[in-house]
């Protein structure tokens, strides 16, 4: 009864609910959508590396060594010996070791020495594998396997030659003209820095670095010139038991030979999170003062109706209304509007997202999911709700007075 009451009373004011509705809308809309983008964004945070249980490399801090092994970002302080690499790849509880090297580029994307165990052994997100959308792994010295993004920036196909740069800027004084690569794959979508990068073998990126005499020599016979790599900018471990971790931890930090770092990337991972919390909160503030902005707007518009509905009242407490069904009226006109809102809302980012993610992907690599039902969204729905009742009340309230005083004068 009351709640056909509500939707009536509703309808005989759609203008102004039309325009209150819409501004729920949006407000609500933009709480749900970063909140969703949020935990998103930490999800393809997380998925950049999977399935790797340690990352060593120099002492240089785990931040550090987590940004330029894993994100490409920032610089090296310094490499490892390629035999320091040989003996973790060789210790008892390694089941694969993934060398890199860096400090070349193309175009400002980074060009990353490897070996075929990258494309082996390589997991994101869910312990995903790389796949190739054309071609395969490298197979000669002079071959390179490109991230999709690399591909469509130069739109780049199988067998076009490409020449990288020394150093990691997007402006080189050095390109290494002599010794161009050719495309033999391109990796499908990832949505990790993956997409960003370009693959070379390990004796490449030693080839591309000799002096002028021995790279004549190289591209006159590539068995005369010895390629064996010098060093390493880090390694990526996978064990054979999780329970060895921290041990293995232990003895590389304390490797008496080289000075080696051993890092766990999920704690890394966790402490660059943490930084980045302020601006989360931040981004939550802005979304909650929105929120509360409609909100009050809509009850700014309710207690604004009161006089209008002053006969509403009247007529409802002469057909037998007490002061709290007219206050629970209200109250219930408020969550109608906001349930709307609610769904409404839902549906919108849901749609943007399922006709927009194929987009979102491939040009800014964001793996967005169209399913908003998260238990923090639910959690978000229902501060939504509460706060919707709590700034409701103060029309109800009014409402609730004018039902007494409607008393007092058919008294009177």
């Amino acid at each position: 009864m009351l709640m056909s009451l509500a939707v009536s009373s509703l309808k005989n004011r759609r203008k102004s609910i039309l325009l209150t509705f819409f501004s729920l809308l949006i407000s609500i809309s933009v709480l749900l959508g970063v909140e969703h983008i949020r935990q998103q964004a930490k999800e393809s945070f997380s998925r950049t590396v999977s399935g790797v249980d340690l990352i060593v490399g120099a002492p240089s801090g785990q931040l550090n060594l987590l940004l330029y092994s894993v994100f490409r970002m920032g610089s090296p302080t310094n490499n490892i010996n390629y035999e320091s690499f040989k003996v973790l790849q060789n210790n008892q509880q390694v089941e694969w070791a993934i060398p890199i090297s860096l400090g070349d580029s193309h175009h400002g994307f980074r060009v990353i020495g490897t070996t075929q165990d990258y494309f082996t052994h390589f997991r994101y997100g869910k312990k995903q594998p790389l796949e190739f959308v054309q071609g395969q792994a490298f197979s000669s010295l002079f071959e390179v396997v490109i991230g999709i993004d690399v591909a469509k920036e130069y739109n780049y196909q199988v067998g076009d030659e490409i020449v990288v740069a020394h150093g990691v800027g997007s402006v080189s004084f050095k390109h290494h003209d002599d010794t161009p690569f050719v495309v033999s794959g391109i990796l499908k979508p990832t949505g990790t820095p993956v997409d960003k990068s370009l693959h070379v073998t390990l004796e490449a990126i030693e080839a591309i670095h000799l002096s002028p005499a021995k790279l004549r020599q190289l591209i006159n016979d590539v068995d005369a010139v010895d390629l064996s790599p010098n060093n390493v900018t880090a390694v990526m471990l996978g064990l054979k038991s999780k329970f060895a971790t921290f041990t293995l931890q232990r003895n590389i930090n304390s490797y008496a030979d080289d000075r080696l770092m051993a890092i766990l990337p999920g704690v890394a991972m966790s402490e660059l999170w943490s930084m980045m919390a302020n601006f989360e909160n931040l981004l939550r503030v802005i979304s909650i003062l929105v929120l509360f902005a409609s909100l009050f707007g809509l009850s700014t518009m309710l207690l604004a109706s009161m006089d209008q509905r002053k006969s509403e009242i009247a007529v409802l407490r002469v057909l037998g209304a007490g002061p709290g069904v007219i206050f629970s009226l209200v109250l219930i006109e408020a969550l109608i509007l906001v349930c709307f809102a609610i769904v409404a809302s839902v549906i919108t980012i849901s749609l943007t997202l399922a006709l927009l993610g194929d987009w979102l992907a491939s040009e800014y690599g964001l793996f967005l999911s169209a399913n908003l039902l998260s238990m923090e969204a639910l959690m978000a729905i229902g501060i939504i709700l509460i706060a919707s009742i709590i700034t409701s009340t103060i029309p109800a309230f009014e409402a609730y007075k004018n039902a007494l005083h409607s008393t007092l004068s058919a008294k009177s």
